[in-house]
Formats: structure tokens, sequence, C-alpha cells
């Protein structure tokens, strides 16, 4: 499923009109990826946790070259499906 897919289902599951689920598909998206900006965690519960990891700077190699170079530190999103969710999926 892509995102178009995801608004199609809920245009169908809600009954909103395909534009109105865009919207609300996008604000979801958007509320999520702003909190998690923010370093907060977002708690769906039954469906799972959004938080954010924090990834030290570390020394990797090149696999070309072989030679040593400086992996920068970062921020990576990080997703744990609930109870509800994996229960659902198996």
């Amino acid at each position: 499923m892509n995102k178009n897919d995801l608004i199609g289902a809920v245009a169908d599951v809600s009954g909103l009109s395909k534009s109105d689920a865009v919207k609300a598909v996008e604000a979801v998206f958007d509320s999520i990826s702003a909190a998690l900006t923010k370093g907060d965690e977002v708690r769906l519960v039954g469906f799972g946790t959004f938080s954010v990891a924090t990834r030290k700077a570390s020394t990797g190699r090149n696999p070309r070259t072989g030679e040593p170079m400086e992996i920068k530190a970062s921020s990576q999103p990080k997703f744990k499906p609930g109870k509800g969710l994996k229960d659902a999926v198996n």
C-alpha cells in the first residue's frame, strides 16, 4: 500500500471525500513529524510508538578504498509496534 492507496482507503472507510482524506492523512503525517522534530514521542495506544533515537558519531571505513572515515552523529526516527498491531498481524 502506498500513500495514494492509504488516502483512498481512509476516504472509503470514513466516508470523507478524497480531498478531505488527503488533508486528514497529510495532517496526521505532519503532526507526527512535528512532534518528532521537537524530540517528543508519539504514542498511539494499540498501534505503536514513534520516537527519536540519537546515534553517536563513529568511525567507519569507505567500502571502495578501505580508508577510515568519520560518520557524524544523527537522529533517527524509530517505530515500535504496539500489542494491538502485533496481534492483528499475527
